[in-house]
């Protein structure tokens, strides 16, 4: 088991039975499956990023409170130490730097798009703003219908209320920063 099973499966548990659920409780709320549920908190699975963001909506809390370990009062990320959680073959990886905190109401991921990456995001639940900067590379973001291509420096920022897919099409990684907002 990775390190980052073992922080899932121990936050899936923590948070799960704060609320007082039962797996077949959660398993109803997110749409996975008891046994995957089961396998997730024991950390004999690697859940897939989409799998994250439903039992995230199922519990109604962030992304990265299933992904994240506590933190104290001052945080200090060294890039080379987070591990990214992949997708998609990993063609697409999600790095969190900074999780969600009760007291700021945002978290902060990394994200790359390795050429020819299409990954579609679950919708978000309770007006949920995505904040994304295009670090290195190109990628279009479609949301709402609506096509968005962004390059190197530009920034885009939209509400999360449906699925939304971020693309590469480019033969070069995109990398972008991820600011996502609870209100």
């Amino acid at each position: 088991m990775s390190d980052i099973q073992a922080v899932i499966g121990g936050n899936v548990r923590r948070i799960r039975r704060m609320r007082a659920l039962s797996l077949d409780q959660l398993s109803a709320l997110s749409g996975v499956s008891k046994g995957m549920l089961s396998q997730i908190e024991n950390g004999d699975s690697s859940p897939t990023v989409s799998t994250l963001w439903k039992i995230a909506n199922g519990l109604e809390v962030s992304f990265s409170s299933l992904i994240g370990e506590r933190d104290s009062e001052v945080s200090i990320v060294r890039g080379d130490t987070v591990d990214p959680v992949t997708e998609d073959e990993e063609l697409y990886r999600v790095f969190s730097y900074f999780p969600y905190d009760d007291s700021r109401k945002f978290e902060i991921y990394r994200m790359e798009l390795l050429p020819g990456c299409r990954h579609v995001s679950e919708r978000h639940h309770g007006g949920v703003e995505e904040y994304l900067y295009a670090a290195e590379g190109s990628l279009s973001v479609a949301v709402g219908g609506r096509v968005i291509h962004l390059n190197q420096g530009d920034a885009v920022r939209f509400r999360a209320m449906e699925s939304h897919t971020y693309e590469n099409h480019s033969a070069e990684k995109a990398v972008c920063h991820l600011l996502i907002y609870y209100p």
